[in-house]
């Protein structure tokens, strides 16, 4: 998607207006909807925002057009119910097949073995994505930390005790053992290609930055594609209606029209989450 940010304009200058039809998307409603959207920047989570009101506004005109939704007085939970029919009715997803999933296995076995688990402990420097100044003092703060901690790692637990903002700093910042899926996504993903030892950088979360040090890494392994297939074909399937969510709402932008905001190659991926 493509979208003006508010602070990258010149000073004085609004944002072009952004309508799905006839109807408009205002900046109050994208602001309280960036609430469930958190990115490092507030540009970024303002974008995220919008892209999801304007998905959400076409499939709801569709429902509507449909005879699936009225166009007054409906409650959000109605119109959720809506939007589910509508996808079931004119979502067309292929089942995918026996050779698919096996292919898809054999190039991609690292995503269906045991997870890895690493023993972590962390210093979360708190600070609110929209809040630049903390995150840039945070960053600093992390930095400084990493430094101390390279000439004397035993001060870790004295550190998380002192600046932490996690309730495990009363354990000296230690997290126990994690599997993937166990902390914030942009975390997750990090911590999953560090090697053990003090990472050399302060990593960057919603929550704000975190000093990370991985005492002990525990190396998955492979599993027989029998043991995972309905794992491969839940995948398979994900990718599918992925796409044909794309294609599906690219068709409703054309024929509905939005402006203010250009959808991309992951249109609908918020309804996904």
């Amino acid at each position: 998607m493509q979208m003006i940010d508010i602070e990258q304009l010149p000073g004085g200058v609004s944002p072009p207006p952004v309508r799905v039809g006839n109807a408009g998307i205002d900046e109050e409603a994208i602001a309280l909807e960036m609430q469930y959207h958190p990115a490092e920047t507030a540009g970024e989570a303002q974008l995220q925002a919008a892209r999801a009101l304007v998905v959400k506004e076409l499939l709801r005109q569709r429902a509507i057009e449909l005879g699936l939704l009225s166009a007054q007085g409906q409650t959000e939970a109605q119109e959720d119910a809506a939007i589910a029919a509508l996808l079931e009715q004119e979502l067309v997803v292929p089942e995918p097949e026996d050779a698919d999933c096996r292919r898809f296995f054999d190039t991609h076995r690292e995503r269906f073995s045991e997870p890895s688990q690493l023993r972590v402990r962390h210093i979360l420097l708190a600070a609110a994505p929209d809040d630049s100044q903390g995150r840039d003092e945070g960053c600093q703060l992390g930095e400084k930390l990493i430094k101390e901690l390279t000439a004397i790692p035993e001060r870790f637990t004295e550190f998380a005790q002192h600046h932490s903002a996690c309730p495990s700093k009363e354990m000296g910042g230690d997290l126990g053992w994690l599997v993937s899926g166990q902390t914030v996504p942009e975390l997750d993903r990090a911590l999953q290609h560090l090697p053990e030892g003090l990472h050399e950088r302060p990593l960057a979360s919603r929550y704000g930055w975190h000093v990370v040090s991985i005492d002990v890494r525990r190396e998955g392994r492979a599993l027989p594609f029998e043991q995972v297939v309905d794992r491969v074909r839940h995948s398979l399937r994900e990718q599918a209606t992925r796409r044909a969510l794309r294609h599906y709402l690219l068709a409703l932008e054309s024929e509905i029209g939005v402006e203010g905001i250009v959808l991309d190659d992951d249109a609908g991926g918020s309804l996904m989450q």
